[in-house]
């Protein structure tokens, strides 16, 4: 399921690095370039919004396999691809196989985590997420640079990838019996717990500020390096992308045994911070000023998300938790999406360097709104009476009790815990 996680990302990233070469192979304009991308946000939310809660109820394994395949279809049209049609349908079908695995491949590692409070399913579901993303831009723009028909190898290897991946879903054990009502879970509609909602909405804003900051990466990134400092090696373009990622997958890594809030607080920071520098590396034309924004943003774009995402998934029980699931990515993959599509129209009118000022300002004011919020909160409840919000679920009575024994003076507004 790890390597799941991480291929469908790294299938999803993996177009970056090359459309500035399908854009000079088929002549089209940057608003057209927008529209690609708009196709994949749009089909890959309503794919979230239907088919996301699907697997609570016909069982993960059935409806995994259905969307592997589709997405090695949506590979195979890119290998294929002649014209920018044929990238509008390849994206259609892969944002609707990817919103349909996504929810189906969280709520599996949850399923599948060790029962020792390790939490294991929430870092491997953000680590491998964030780290596929990284790898899909390095290979791509590796592969583009140095291997033979560049824009066409990269897809050939995820459609067998993904083939080989459906064929060993098999092998992994079903978590969920299946129940009646998949039918009615077809409707359009985000699914949040009643006992999940109050932290969903805490955690808006987090989610918000960190996805509005990979939408600026990986829409507006690679054209940077390209017009703004003169980067058209496409390995470097890859490996400065994907080290924005991998940056996310190994602070992810290094903080998963702080509390979901301080890892939020940390991960809010480092987003800030590295966004005002990603500003002044663009404002003073300095590439390795960029750079460096990038990875510390990146690093604090990592633990944020896992922090949230922690936080939420322990909130849901089994059969409600692709639900939840899909309702967090559908939040992550607005904040990522509508940004960076108003931004593709404003760079007809302010230039690509223009709107990348502007974007990242919003990404910072984001990030300072977060914190600002997060520390007018902390004033206002006593340290006794904090939320801990990983704490096992309210119906895990003997866990619950065992965690609140170790963190004497954290109290959780629970029965159990009153």
């Amino acid at each position: 399921m790890t390597a799941t996680t991480a291929t469908l990302l790294a299938a999803s990233s993996a177009p970056s690095p090359l459309y500035p070469v399908y854009q000079a192979e088929f002549g089209f304009s940057a608003l057209m370039l927008t529209a690609v991308f708009a196709v994949y946000v749009l089909a890959l939310l309503s794919s979230l919004l239907t088919v996301g809660r699907l697997s609570d109820f016909l069982g993960r394994r059935p409806v995994l396999a259905v969307a592997l395949v589709v997405e090695a279809l949506a590979m195979a049209t890119f290998a294929d691809a002649h014209g920018v049609a044929a990238l509008l349908v390849a994206r259609l079908v892969q944002g609707l196989a990817t919103g349909a695995a996504i929810g189906v491949l969280g709520a599996w590692l949850l399923d599948l985590q060790p029962p020792d409070g390790s939490r294991l399913g929430s870092l491997v579901n953000s680590a491998a997420a964030t780290g596929g993303l990284g790898v899909g831009t390095v290979v791509s723009g590796v592969l583009l640079q140095y291997g033979p028909r560049p824009t066409r190898l990269v897809f050939v290897i995820l459609t067998w990838a993904f083939l080989g991946l459906a064929a060993t879903a098999r092998a992994v054990p079903e978590t969920v019996r299946p129940v009646p009502g998949a039918v009615a879970a077809l409707r359009p509609r985000v699914s949040v717990p009643p006992a999940a909602r109050g932290a969903f909405a805490r955690a808006l804003p987090t989610m918000a500020s960190t996805w509005m900051l990979g939408g600026l990466i990986f829409s507006v990134g690679g054209s940077l390096l390209a017009v703004v400092f003169g980067q058209h090696n496409h390995a470097v373009v890859g490996l400065v992308l994907g080290g924005f990622a991998a940056s996310a997958a190994l602070s992810s890594i290094t903080l998963r045994d702080r509390e979901p809030h301080e890892m939020e607080r940390i991960g809010t920071a480092g987003v800030l911070t590295g966004t005002l520098v990603f500003i002044a590396g663009l404002e003073q034309a300095s590439l390795p000023v960029f750079v460096l924004g990038m990875m510390v943003a990146g690093a604090g774009f990592g633990p944020a998300f896992l922090g949230a995402f922690r936080t939420l998934s322990q909130l849901a029980p089994a059969h409600e938790r692709a639900g939840l699931i899909s309702a967090v990515y559908v939040a992550s993959y607005l904040a990522f999406s509508i940004p960076a599509l108003v931004a593709g129209v404003l760079i007809t009118r302010d230039g690509l360097r223009g709107t990348a000022f502007g974007y990242g300002a919003v990404v910072a004011g984001f990030a300072a709104l977060t914190l600002m919020i997060d520390a007018f909160q902390a004033r206002r409840l006593t340290p006794e009476f904090r939320v801990t919000a990983d704490l096992p679920r309210p119906h895990d009575e003997r866990a619950a009790v065992e965690l609140l024994d170790r963190r004497a003076g954290r109290v959780e507004r629970w029965p159990i815990a009153r």
